[in-house]
């Protein structure tokens, strides 16, 4: 057991104290559920990210954390107002970037503006809608707000559910042709950024490598595949 712990940092091996695990393996349980739980209600500051990224923010049609949690369909479309301002920047763009608070908090604060930043630079030849931030969103709401912007495609940066091993984690949802009522199947996602997983520049790299293929082919979701190699693949039944 402990040749396998050397390889992942999940509870393996843990050993056992008569009918229990040992108090340092409990204690290290919950101190890393407290950590998880710290990450989804941690509050976002929005503006903070809003400033250094150059973007603008919007608000969902949740009221507050305790109704986020409830009701993920409200996380999923945006407020009245956010509607109107992002209808007054409606334009012909190749991709809309925008960054959620999601489930983690945390996770955006620590590495959202460091994914953008490495991935602008090899953008200058898309037409790039403002970026956005969105308080209290699902990953969802990309679709909404690259139909409103008039967005070929959105690309949404989202803390993930925190586990009891990463209470940070980043995740990517890139969807071709966004608007109300995409299914998961019809986005590609990249996880797990974070420092004790993938890192910000290879999921640069892996991001611009899926965005460039779905604007290409004019997919994206399980018909736009990654085969690990450095290559984006279509599946044969794609149109």
């Amino acid at each position: 057991m402990k040749e396998l712990r050397r390889f992942t940092i999940a509870r393996v091996g843990l050993g056992r104290a008569g009918n229990s695990v040992p108090v340092k393996e409990m204690l290290d349980f919950q101190l890393a559920h407290a950590r998880a739980r710290d990450a989804v209600h941690l509050p976002f500051d929005a503006h903070s990210l809003a400033s250094e990224l150059d973007a603008i923010v919007v608000k969902t049609s949740v009221r507050d954390r305790a109704e986020y949690l409830r009701r993920p369909d409200l996380g999923r479309c945006l407020s009245s107002a956010s509607r109107l301002h992002l209808e007054k920047l409606h334009g012909e763009f190749d991709c809309a970037l925008i960054v959620a608070d999601g489930l983690s908090p945390l996770a955006v604060h620590k590495h959202a503006a460091h994914l953008v930043r490495a991935l602008l630079p090899r953008l200058q030849a898309w037409r790039l809608a403002p970026t956005v931030i969105v308080e209290q969103g699902r990953v969802a709401i990309g679709d909404e707000i690259g139909s409103v912007l008039g967005a070929a495609l959105s690309v949404v940066m989202i803390g993930e559910r925190p586990g009891l091993s990463s209470p940070d984690s980043l995740g990517v949802y890139v969807t071709w042709a966004p608007r109300p009522g995409r299914t998961d199947a019809e986005r590609n996602c990249i996880s797990n950024i974070h420092g004790a997983g993938l890192s910000v520049g290879a999921g640069a790299e892996l991001l611009l490598l899926l965005m460039n293929e779905a604007r290409a082919r004019r997919i994206s979701g399980v018909n736009l595949t990654y085969n690990g190699s450095g290559h984006a693949q279509v599946e044969p039944h794609a149109p």
